[in-house]
């Protein structure tokens, strides 16, 4: 249906709310270029005006993507908490909008309707909601996972360490890991991208870290973010797996481009699952599954059907909740300007990310970062970091000196994330602080270590390297 609005006399129509939420999106550099953003302030204005007056039922009525040709879209229809969404129904937009910002409106009861919100719901609030909006309503939400510990909590902030190497050396691997432990980092994961996609290297990488994690008995997971294929053809050669990891995207062409379906990530879980029971390991917790996303994404793919960058994106989260996920992370400034030009739409995807993540139910992290090419510094990073954390971010990324040599991007480093639990008081997973207390590396909750190069740690690195090499 047809939708209208006039700014200073100036009338302007819209098609459908495809191009009503297109039109409404606040200006990104990926819009522009699918052709679908606004032509004017004036049209960006009229366009929320429009779509504030839109109710919650009448975006449910109208899939942006036909559930028939999609299954993100069947995914979102066939999950729907009808009962739950009753009371939600009648509310316009701008009323949605004004709800969640209602101090009211607290966490227990936007828990209850998490599965009654729509990723079209959630980005159409995002859209009429200012930056501190969206710190404001996604500080009040906490989605707590498990597995090897918990994460997630009010007052707990996650590091993911990032020990990336570009030639995948093993020595150089676990010396970054170990480095990275050695700050308090690696409670949400100690993941590694490696450089050559290959089951045999894969396989190495994940003997490595489960040895290091068995060696320093450190209550943390690790995961070798390749291809989910890569991986499970890794666990076949009887290579351990904690986290499963994949790039997911909004809608299934994207995600047919990576290669992937609902049906590939399900059996992907469910023989993790199976795999885990076999394992000799105290889990705390099933979920089993990492997910990485960003805006632009499909767009990229030349999958978008037509749907702008942001609401594609919290399609992906649809795609990411159904699976339990114990991570979640918008990669936020990686995918580089021709989607998001600079500092100030790579703060604005951040904050718009995490808000449509948190809302939707997920355990929501963000990978800090820019590429060389973009118009963003490492100041545009450290503001980001600290708006991210009082909106209460799970975790953010420990990369050696936020400098990934292998990736070649900028992110936040190991340092970041100690500053940001100093700056809001805040604390690593409680069993992971339970080691770090232990092992002499945080003294009553805060970062202590004097003299980390004479750490036993680095001590046990020879024999997991020798182990590693065995394997």
């Amino acid at each position: 249906m047809p939708y209208q609005s006039t700014v200073r006399g100036e009338r302007f129509a819209f098609a459908d709310l495809r191009e009503l939420l297109a039109k409404a999106n606040e200006e990104k550099s990926g819009d522009e270029l699918a052709e679908i953003a606004a032509a004017s302030q004036r049209e960006r204005v009229a366009a929320k005006r429009a779509l504030a007056e839109v109710t919650l039922a009448e975006i449910l009525a109208n899939p942006v993507i036909d559930p028939d040709n999609d299954e993100v879209s069947r995914l979102i229809v066939d999950s729907h908490d009808a009962a739950a969404f009753a009371e939600l129904a009648n509310l316009t937009v701008g009323e949605f909008r004004e709800w969640l910002l209602d101090d009211a409106t607290d966490e227990a009861k936007l828990h209850d309707v998490r599965w009654a919100i729509t990723p079209e719901m959630a980005a159409a609030a995002a859209k009429l909601m200012s930056n501190k909006d969206l710190v404001l309503v996604a500080a009040k939400i906490r989605n707590v996972t498990r597995l090897r510990n918990t994460l997630g909590q009010r007052c707990v902030l996650a590091i993911r360490l990032q020990p990336n190497h570009p030639a995948d050396d093993l020595g150089g691997i676990l010396l970054s890991a170990v480095d990275g432990l050695l700050y308090g980092t690696g409670d949400a994961v100690i993941g590694v991208n490696p450089a050559i996609e290959s089951v045999d290297t894969v396989a190495s990488i994940l003997h490595a870290l489960d040895r290091l994690i068995g060696v320093s008995g450190a209550p943390t997971q690790h995961c070798c973010l390749a291809h989910i294929t890569t991986q499970l053809a890794a666990l076949e050669r009887g290579a351990p797996i904690d986290l499963l990891f994949q790039s997911v995207a909004g809608t299934e062409a994207a995600n047919a481009s990576f290669g992937i379906s609902l049906a590939t990530l399900r059996e992907g879980r469910e023989r993790v699952l199976e795999h885990h029971q076999r394992r000799d390991v105290a889990w705390v917790g099933q979920n089993v599954m990492y997910f990485e996303t960003g805006q632009g994404s499909a767009l990229s793919a030349d999958a978008h059907q037509g749907v702008d960058q942001l609401t594609c994106e919290a399609r992906a989260y649809a795609v990411a909740r159904a699976f339990d996920p114990l991570l979640v992370n918008t990669v936020v400034g990686f995918i580089g300007p021709e989607y998001l030009l600079d500092e100030r739409q790579i703060t604005r995807a951040g904050l718009e990310d995490h808000f449509m993540g948190k809302l939707l139910g997920l355990p929501m992290g963000c990978d800090v970062c820019y590429t060389n090419h973009a118009a963003a510094d490492q100041n545009s990073v450290e503001n980001l970091l600290v708006l991210l954390t009082a909106a209460g971010c799970n975790y953010f990324m420990g990369v050696p000196c936020g400098d990934d040599v292998m990736l070649s991007y900028q992110s936040t480093s190991y340092h970041d994330g100690a500053a940001m639990r100093k700056l809001f008081g805040l604390s690593p997973a409680p069993e992971f602080l339970a080691w770090l207390e232990q092992r002499g590396i945080f003294a009553d909750g805060q970062l202590s270590l004097a003299e980390p190069a004479s750490h036993p740690l680095l001590g046990q690195l020879e024999s997991v390297l020798a182990d590693s090499s065995a394997n």
